[in-house]
Parts: C-alpha cells; sequence; structure tokens
C-alpha cells in the first residue's frame, strides 16, 4: 500500500496513547488503553493530496553532521511533489478508556495520584504538550475530559 494510503475502520491503541499523551507524558508513567469506544458510524472519504515523494539520504545528513557542509542537504519539494489519494475516516467520535502504570524511571516521589491530578487538570482545560492528531498532522484531535458525574456516551453496535 505504498500508493494509496488507507485508513483502519477504527482508530488503533497507538493513535488512542498518542492523543493522552499529548495531552501528560512523562518517562515515569505508560499508558494503557483499555478500550475505545466508537460514537459514530464509520465512514470513508477520499482525498488527493500533495507529497514530497524524496527524502534526503540519512547517509548525507551524518556526512553533514561531520563536516558542516549543508549544501547537499537542499530537497526542491516543486522537484519531488507527488499527487497521492488517500482513504480516511471521517467526522469520527470516541470515547478512550485508559490507565496508566508507573515504570522503572518513576521517582519515589512520583504517585499513580500525582499523575492523574496532572492528565486532569490539563485535560478540563484542554491543554496540550502538542496538538494530537489522527495520522498525519493535518488531521488534529480535539478531546475533552467525561468527568466523574458525567454520563459516559455509549458507543454504536
Amino acid at each position: 500500500m505504498k500508493v494509496e494510503r488507507v485508513s483502519y475502520d477504527v482508530m488503533t491503541p497507538s493513535a488512542a496513547r498518542g492523543i493522552l499523551e499529548a495531552v501528560h507524558w512523562k518517562p515515569a508513567i505508560r499508558w494503557i488503553i483499555d478500550e475505545i469506544r466508537v460514537l459514530k458510524p464509520v465512514r470513508f472519504q477520499s482525498l488527493r493530496r500533495n507529497e514530497v515523494g524524496a527524502k534526503v539520504p540519512a547517509g548525507r545528513i551524518r556526512s553533514a553532521m561531520r563536516t558542516g557542509a549543508i549544501g547537499d542537504l537542499v530537497l526542491v519539494a516543486d522537484e519531488n511533489r507527488q499527487l497521492r489519494t488517500s482513504t480516511i475516516l471521517c467526522d469520527v467520535a470516541y470515547v478512550i478508556s485508559a490507565h496508566f502504570e508507573l515504570t522503572a524511571k518513576a521517582d519515589a516521589h512520583e504517585t499513580l495520584a500525582k499523575h492523574l491530578d496532572i492528565f486532569t487538570r490539563r485535560a478540563r482545560k484542554g491543554q496540550c504538550f502538542h496538538q494530537p492528531c489522527l495520522g498525519t498532522r493535518e488531521f488534529v484531535a480535539d478531546f475533552r475530559l467525561i468527568e466523574p458525574d458525567e454520563r459516559v456516551p455509549q458507543g454504536i453496535s
């Protein structure tokens, strides 16, 4: 599938983890996805995008780092542009249920409660370290925290 890009039918656990890590990530914790609940019917759409079809070889980058000569790192996008078709999910909504565990990198003063408080505070405010996305950066993921007293939306059958 190198030519045409096709989305999975549902968000992957690694994509869900990426959204949670955008809100709160530290080496001391590891997110574990318990459930991804689909709230809207699965629908696809096709779109065409211009993409750059070449990369600067890693050897050239290493050489430039050693020598400081950056002239070989130039890549002219107009000369390497390719039109690619992507089949993507559209109008999606999910409920992600997850928890985290402390890793071996956690200090003695770090607790699950501390990290849960940080995550909850940031999620309530809509704060994130970087804008979460689904797939590539063009497909921004909006999120909100479902409060403990709030009814969790049911998924579709």
